[in-house]
């Protein structure tokens, strides 16, 4: 017995310090990609981000001076490199702030936001796949697959404006953006009430976005298993319809929608940015937006990295939950 779980616990060791590697040269590559991105696309950034005003050129220089960007592209890559494992991003160009100050004062609004419509687009969209795999060619088949794939099938900032416009605008049900009312003083239940009544819409919106994924792969992911002998097995042992479902059909459909939820828990960190810029959300995806328009050249950085950073542990996460779930992944 324990002669084949040594050899079975090694090799599950060596499965995950063998991913973990692959995670971390993945970052190292990111970190250099990130430096060299933002270089090719933008030479002069405190040149841009001042061009069309009045301000003098000895005041750029001075900037240009102050950001290091007068130094040599190698002395500015290490300078990048050791500051980074420091957690120093630098200044934003337009707060004039440090980069990481402001990226962690988005972040809780961002995980409230996203990390919300992902649980909720999950079980809802897995729920509905599984109806519309065991219930297929039925209304219910059609009318889940088709409305997952009607929202699915928008651009979730046109979704967006059209919730807004209906239900802000024109309804006045709930705010037009922000994630309190301005100038609000409440605090306790009524702060709670009032955040909940803003992250409404912009929650439901994203909702509805990613709804279609998780109904489709549970739905294919469930038709496989549907055909195996087991289920039939389980049947002429005289068990009900919905235990055969819920006790071997779904754990065994599970595994893809296990991915994809890991996969999108590390979209969380980066935001919706098309969405909380249509809300005025102050999050992640609205930092993003506005470093774009300056182009203030560290907050960008800063925040690829961050959104890089995320999607990588996620996928470690999703890559280890896989093989622990299914065995034969770490021979693979």
């Amino acid at each position: 017995m324990l002669a084949t779980e040594q050899p079975e616990s090694r090799g599950r060791t060596r499965f995950i310090l063998k991913k973990m590697l692959g995670s971390l040269l993945t970052l190292v590559f990111v970190l250099v990609f990130n430096f060299v991105l933002f270089r090719i696309v933008q030479a002069d950034p405190i040149g841009s981000l001042f061009r069309g005003r009045n301000v003098p050129a000895a005041k750029i220089a001075d900037l240009r001076t102050a950001f290091g960007l007068d130094e040599s592209l190698w002395v500015q890559f290490w300078a990048y490199v050791r500051q980074t494992f420091q957690l120093n991003f630098g200044i934003s160009y337009q707060s004039r702030q440090p980069v990481w100050n402001e990226i962690v004062s988005a972040i809780p609004a961002t995980v409230a936001l996203v990390g919300i419509s992902a649980v909720l687009s999950a079980v809802i969209g897995t729920v509905g796949g599984v109806i519309a795999a065991w219930r297929r060619n039925t209304w219910k088949d059609h009318a889940i697959t088709s409305g997952t794939m009607v929202f699915y099938s928008m651009p979730d900032f046109w979704l967006g404006m059209i919730l807004l416009v209906g239900f802000a605008v024109v309804l006045g049900w709930f705010p037009v953006g922000g994630m309190t009312n301005a100038g609000t003083s409440a605090t306790g239940v009524a702060l709670l009430l009032d955040r909940l009544h803003h992250i409404f819409l912009p929650a439901l919106t994203l909702t509805l976005a990613y709804l279609g994924e998780y109904a489709l792969v549970t739905r294919s992911s469930l038709f496989d298993v549907m055909g195996e002998d087991y289920l039939t097995v389980a049947r002429a042992k005289g068990l009900r319809d919905v235990v055969v479902r819920n006790r071997h059909a779904v754990p065994n459909a599970l595994l893809p929608v296990v991915t994809l939820i890991a996969i999108n828990f590390g979209f969380v960190l980066s935001g919706a940015i098309a969405v909380e810029a249509v809300f005025s959300w102050p999050g992640l995806g609205k930092a993003t937006a506005d470093a774009i328009r300056g182009p203030d050249l560290p907050m960008l950085q800063g925040l690829f990295l961050l959104f890089s950073a995320a999607v990588i542990f996620f996928n470690l996460l999703a890559d280890i939950a896989y093989a622990w779930l299914d065995p034969r992944v770490e021979g693979a």
